[in-house]
């Protein structure tokens, strides 16, 4: 990371095509990641997306403002390097998916669930030909391994771009399912966070908002909207 502990160095920051794809210079000469590598990428508006970030630097580099630069850096740096192991350790959320673990009272909580969570269930059965079953209670009972190994085929077949992006959408909400709904665009976003959060508002509902837990879910809504955001321009 000591390239960007610099102060700012350059006038412009352009995007650029490259062999390969795309990138970004600074006057001329060519961002690479902090391992070293050359930052080259999928597509143009994603180039122009770091440009910008690049261009907003100041005196000193943030990489805290910069968060279509680390996703492309995580992308190149770390996923490239075991693309089969994140697929797999994404595609095991599968099993226990979110949207499988219901409440079994109270009947409003239960009625809630079914409401907001079976139509994602349903969704992901219309687009995969599989149907992830629910369970009352938090014990762990295993699906099918038919239907989990269809989504985990899914999951490896994402690029490198593609698979970083993910690994937020899926870990941030708990939820395969949701996962793919929200890069597959069956609802928006802060939608399908909002269901990913059903619980957690139903607890809000009961007890009032803890002010730090509400801070903490903000931070993770951002970054969350971004990873979509960084989804769809790969």
């Amino acid at each position: 990371m000591s390239e960007w502990k610099q102060k700012r160095f350059w006038k412009e920051a352009k995007p650029v095509e490259v062999e390969g794809g795309f990138s970004v210079h600074l006057d001329g000469r060519g961002l690479k990641t902090p391992a070293k590598v050359a930052l080259t990428l999928p597509s143009l508006e994603m180039a122009k997306a770091i440009a910008v970030e690049w261009d907003a630097q100041a005196e000193g580099i943030n990489p805290e403002t910069m968060p279509y630069t680390r996703s492309a850096n995580a992308a190149i740096d770390k996923v490239a390097n075991q693309h089969a192991e994140v697929a797999d350790m994404l595609a095991d959320y599968g099993d226990s998916d979110l949207l499988c673990y219901r409440a079994d009272s109270p009947q409003e909580l239960v009625t809630r669930q079914a409401e907001q969570w079976d139509p994602a269930l349903s969704w992901a059965e219309e687009v995969f030909g599989v149907r992830l079953e629910t369970r009352q209670g938090l014990l762990h009972s295993r699906q099918d391994p038919a239907a989990l190994k269809v989504l985990r085929q899914a999951v490896h077949g994402l690029d490198n771009f593609r698979l970083a992006a993910f690994h937020d959408l899926v870990s941030m909400s708990g939820s395969l399912v949701l996962g793919f709904a929200t890069a597959q665009n069956w609802r928006t976003a802060d939608d399908i966070w909002q269901i990913s959060r059903l619980d957690e508002t139903w607890q809000e509902e009961q007890w009032g908002v803890d002010e730090e837990a509400q801070e903490t879910a903000g931070l993770k809504r951002t970054a969350f909207l971004h990873a979509k955001s960084f989804y769809d321009i790969c």
